[in-house]
């Protein structure tokens, strides 16, 4: 992460602490010289400026300009939360409007149990949680920028062997994890205030990818945050698996049954987890519902475009379907969910 935080610094947090928080701390240096901006050459150290170290390029002139200098750990902490908070919004409209557009089945809007103005709901709920998410990740982030953490940035430290094996370790590590994370917050003292919301999506569309209570989406990214201060991992595998961990998100609630496979928690899987609750915790594999015994085979119905949206399919989930809603969540919730289909049979 002090990759990212290094060039955010660059590009926009040195210009905004030195406008907002300025110093005149660069006269006792520079002599208050205009032209030390095009033509000084050997500035004083910058903390974290993986620009300079990798790239050549010198630091940001401004990065003098404030007394909330870049090693500062309340400067490092804000910036680390502006960063999750706007770069998970951008990624979440991304590519979760990518997947809409370009993968996800329209016909979902026909199906019984796709609420009204859902995708807005959706967007509302994400855009209400990701800054408090952010707020809980910025620890994580903020001893990783200072060194806590086993990150690495030479190759050869752990050598080339690792550097691959640390991808299968760490789905492996998460993927358990995850699991447990996730069936927990199905138990019933705590279902229904923290993964209830997200379960509100009977028939998701990828913009539900992120569409959770805060502590349920933090509590089940807290084995991403941990794997690195028990693990070495590679910076730049970590930032290309934080990315891979949303997009991944974002495909197993596109509604697209492309993966039947025992073994890929594919949106298929993840379908039949949001239709009938207690089956398919996991989140990249099968694995451990296989062997904790929570799996459950999606219906081949879902793979052939005739049969996927076809009427007796619709009847055949939405019967069982309101069976488990009245013994997992109570009468109140299955009359919620009636009242919506009622609204839609009346339109």
């Amino acid at each position: 992460m002090d990759y990212i935080l290094g060039v955010t610094d660059n590009l926009f947090f040195d210009t905004i602490y030195a406008t907002l928080l300025p110093t005149d701390s660069l006269a006792s240096w520079a002599g208050a010289n205009d032209t030390w901006k095009a033509e000084y050459t050997n500035p004083p150290p910058i903390v974290n400026d993986p620009i300079s170290h990798f790239f050549g390029l010198r630091p940001s002139p401004r990065a003098y300009e404030s007394f909330f200098q870049r090693g500062d750990w309340q400067r490092q902490a804000f910036s680390l939360f502006l960063i999750t908070w706007i770069f998970g919004l951008i990624v979440y409209f991304i590519f979760s409007s990518l997947s809409y557009f370009l993968i996800f089945d329209k016909d979902t809007f026909k199906h019984p149990k796709f609420l009204k103005n859902q995708i807005r709901q959706e967007m509302a709920q994400t855009m209400r949680s990701l800054p408090v998410m952010a707020i809980f990740t910025t620890p994580f982030f903020l001893a990783e920028v200072r060194g806590y953490s086993k990150l690495y940035a030479d190759v050869e430290l752990h050598g080339k062997w690792y550097l691959w094996f640390q991808f299968p370790l760490f789905l492996m590590f998460t993927d358990f994890w995850i699991y447990l994370i996730h069936r927990g917050l199905h138990h019933k003292s705590i279902y229904k205030t923290i993964h209830k919301p997200h379960h509100k999506w009977i028939m998701p569309t990828p913009f539900a990818s992120h569409a959770f209570h805060p502590i349920d989406g933090f509590s089940q990214s807290i084995p991403y945050h941990v794997f690195p201060f028990i693990f070495p991992l590679h910076k730049y595998s970590y930032i290309g698996l934080f990315m891979f961990i949303n997009i991944w998100t974002i495909m197993i609630h596109d509604g697209e049954y492309v993966a039947n496979s025992p073994i890929v928690n594919g949106a298929a899987c993840h379908t039949m987890h949001h239709l009938y609750f207690n089956y398919n915790y996991g989140q990249y594999t099968t694995l451990w519902d296989r062997l904790l015994g929570s799996y459950r085979k999606p219906n081949m119905e879902l793979f052939y475009k005739e049969t996927k949206m076809g009427k007796d399919e619709w009847e055949k989930q939405v019967k069982e379907m309101e069976k488990v809603v009245q013994e997992v969540e109570g009468d109140d919730t299955f009359r919620e969910y009636a009242a919506n289909v009622s609204h839609k049979k009346t339109k």
